[in-house]
């Protein structure tokens, strides 16, 4: 029932909302098909773009379905778990916190992001193995499972590596399961999830290593930040919600107990390099460190803390807590589904945070309608703008029939998908959201000349949002690599 009732729930959700800056990128670049690409590993990319093909169709809701229904799965996979460490109760419980977490229950459980699948495959890889290790006999099926699923979650994001690696340091530190290094399984498992990770490897190897550098990258730095780590934490626990969040942090220090049993110590030590691991990189690392990198850890600990509140539910205000933070969920879902729907806060969130972020959450559809009346779309035709976050949203809202380009150094994977040089020459249209003046000028010098056409805007409700500059660059002219 509470599957059932919260993906009916995310489907509606996914129905009347846009999709986001990196949903629509991941989208757009993700229509030509390859065995990796330069951001994350191919699941989600695959994902979205087989919905798409299978259906016909790259609405929001057909492109997020297979996400939705990868977030019902990790919820029965939360709930075997919990069932394994505790009882049917803390199963229960389990499954009912991760649904109120909003990193997990929003945007994990309903857009196109690669946490989606990585989610559901570790989960799937620490059921596998909680079966696996106290097993007595040297059958490989629980271990199979485990490779299996761990190969899953490397395909689908690199981050899948820190709980591995803490599944690693559980067998090497514990004297309870120690003897499986002494047996064959475990490398046979292991070999099964690299033969799973091996295309993302073959497409690295003739790419320049482009997505291992590009993510590698952000660990790199030279300054230190002594509060970043307590700032990742902070906005980590805002992420989960901070009273998910504390007493996730109690049973995770209690989990390190020796005395503590070894199912828990193993979920602890799953959990404990993503949680680590980002907050100590914050602390040196050149680049932002996003709160929700470090979700897998958490994933981990939603067993325990169904057990704790399977325990304290005869205390009144556990049960007010949940239904509150139920009502605040489902309330703000709600909320954002009406804005994009009906407009019916206006300007006010403009002025309140002196940026409106409905047009992150609005298909720009506005825009396609105006170039087709204008006749500016024509079969075959090829579109650009100068940002990978723009020409995502851009691209989306055109649909697939134009090719979208980014005309900048930094334009992720749309420089595998269709590449700059691949157009030399050629005329495109230019697409440019709230132009400025360096924005033109970065444009321009793309083309030998460029035509200034009527600018158009991204509308809801004939209310402007963002203004579109259009341009028509002659002669594209790439820059030398």
């Amino acid at each position: 029932m509470l599957v059932c009732a919260t993906t009916l729930i995310r489907i509606v959700f996914a129905a009347t909302t846009g999709l986001g800056v990196d949903e629509s990128y991941m989208v757009t670049a993700g229509r030509v098909l390859c065995l990796g690409y330069f951001d994350h590993p191919p699941a989600s990319w695959w994902l979205s773009r087989g919905a798409a093909h299978l259906f016909g169709t790259e609405s929001p809701v057909v492109v997020r379905l297979p996400f939705i229904l990868l977030f019902a799965v990790s919820q029965v996979l939360v709930w075997r778990i919990g069932c394994f460490v505790a009882d049917n109760r803390a199963g229960l419980w389990a499954a009912v916190a991760l649904n109120l977490s909003p990193v997990f229950g929003v945007t994990t459980g309903s857009w196109v992001l690669p946490d989606g699948p990585l989610d559901a495959a570790l989960l799937g890889a620490a059921l596998c193995l909680l079966h696996a290790l106290p097993a007595d006999d040297r059958r490989f099926g629980w271990w199979a499972g485990t490779g299996l699923c761990a190969g899953l979650a490397l395909f689908s994001k690199y981050t899948a590596i820190l709980p591995i690696g803490g599944a690693f340091l559980y067998l090497l530190t514990g004297r309870t399961h120690r003897y499986w290094f002494g047996r064959w399984q475990p490398y046979a498992a292991a070999g099964l999830a690299a033969l799973i990770f091996s295309p993302v490897l073959i497409w690295n190897a003739t790419h320049g290593w482009a997505s291992f550098a590009f993510q590698g990258d952000r660990a790199v730095g030279w300054r230190f930040h002594p509060l970043a780590a307590l700032t990742t934490l902070g906005g980590e626990a805002l992420f989960v919600l901070p009273w998910i969040w504390a007493p996730m942090m109690v049973l995770f220090v209690g989990g390190f107990r020796w005395r503590a049993p070894w199912t828990h110590r193993l979920l602890v030590f799953l959990a404990a390099p993503p949680i680590f691991g980002f907050a100590l990189i914050s602390a040196w690392s050149s680049q932002r460190i996003l709160f929700h990198w470090a979700a897998p850890g958490y994933l981990m600990l939603f067993p325990l803390l169904g057990e704790a509140i399977a325990h304290r539910l005869d205390r009144p205000g556990v049960r007010r807590l949940i239904a509150a933070t139920a009502a605040l969920v489902i309330a703000a879902m709600a909320v954002i589904s009406l804005q994009i729907q009906f407009d019916f806060l206006g300007g006010s969130l403009a002025r309140a945070m002196g940026k409106d972020p409905t047009a992150e959450g609005l298909d720009w559809t506005s825009v396609r309608d105006d170039l087709r009346a204008q006749g500016l779309l024509p079969p075959g035709a090829v579109a650009a703008s100068v940002s990978w976050r723009d020409a995502g949203k851009l691209g989306y809202a055109l649909g697939p029939d134009v090719t979208m380009l980014c005309l900048s150094r930094d334009s992720r994977q749309f420089g595998v998908a269709d590449a700059v040089s691949a157009f030399a020459g050629r005329d495109v249209l230019v697409l440019l959201p709230d132009p400025v003046g360096h924005s033109l000028d970065e444009a321009k010098r793309w083309f030998s000349s460029v035509e200034i056409l009527p600018g158009t805007s991204i509308r809801l409700n004939g209310r402007v949002l963002r203004t579109v500059a259009v341009l028509r660059g002659h002669g594209l002219q790439p820059p030398s690599p």
